[in-house]
């Protein structure tokens, strides 16, 4: 293999693995979007939950009925 053609196979095998290891950090940071998104998810749903408890508890303390 002379220079020139060992210079390009050195390209190659360079540029295969950044595409590798960019696409594994792509799909890292994908996990870790989900992964929030699901924290904020059970988050709202804790908040929501709190909330309509303290409506209710409003609405007894007060004597609404509705």
């Amino acid at each position: 293999m002379d220079s020139k053609q060992k210079m390009s196979y050195d390209a190659g095998v360079a540029k295969g693995q950044t595409q590798e290891k960019a696409s594994t950090m792509m799909d890292k940071a994908g996990g870790a979007a989900q992964a929030a998104m699901g924290t904020m998810q059970s988050a709202g749903q804790t908040v929501q939950k709190s909330a309509a408890g303290a409506v209710e508890t409003v609405k007894k303390a007060t004597g609404i009925t509705k």
